[in-house]
């Protein structure tokens, strides 16, 4: 999950947790993180430490309570899907239904030139079978290792 949503900062990630971490895991995060950016401990500039605490302390109230971080995790979730949809719908606006181009079906045309095809296949393999019936002298004949052969030779005196 990225760490800003369109409503602010994700508390997640804010504090350095997995949306599954229990609520001793946020209650340690939080302590680490209050003591790092509380205004009166950190060298920060007083706007910014406060500014940064004040999430932290929003995020720990939110997490950290059960029907809060609940309501929390549902907006999270419906932002997200409505996020994935605006992208699916903006890269497909233009093209046809089918998030993958290939997955289509087969028009007129593709029809009919596979048809064509396989009519072509069929006819060339029954011309191949025909002449090989028809005039086996044509046909591919087996060679004759060279080592069966016998050569007269004739001796003359």
């Amino acid at each position: 999950m990225s760490k800003h949503t369109p409503f602010g900062v994700n508390f997640y990630s804010l504090l350095g947790l997995h949306p599954q971490a229990s609520n001793q895991e946020i209650r340690r995060a939080y302590r680490e993180l209050s003591k790092r950016y509380h205004p009166d401990t950190t060298d920060m500039p007083e706007a910014i430490a406060k500014a940064k605490f004040q999430q932290i302390n929003e995020a720990y109230a939110t997490l950290v309570n059960s029907e809060k971080r609940l309501e929390y995790d549902q907006k999270i979730r419906r932002l997200y899907i409505d996020d994935l949809s605006q992208r699916v719908n903006f890269y497909h606006r233009n093209s046809s239904s089918y998030l993958d181009p290939q997955d289509r079906p087969l028009s007129a045309g593709e029809l009919f030139a596979l048809l064509i095809i396989g009519v072509t296949l069929i006819c060339c393999l029954l011309i191949a079978i025909t002449i090989g019936l028809i005039r086996p002298e044509l046909t591919i004949q087996p060679i004759q290792p060279p080592g069966n052969q016998f050569i007269e030779i004739q001796h003359s005196l």
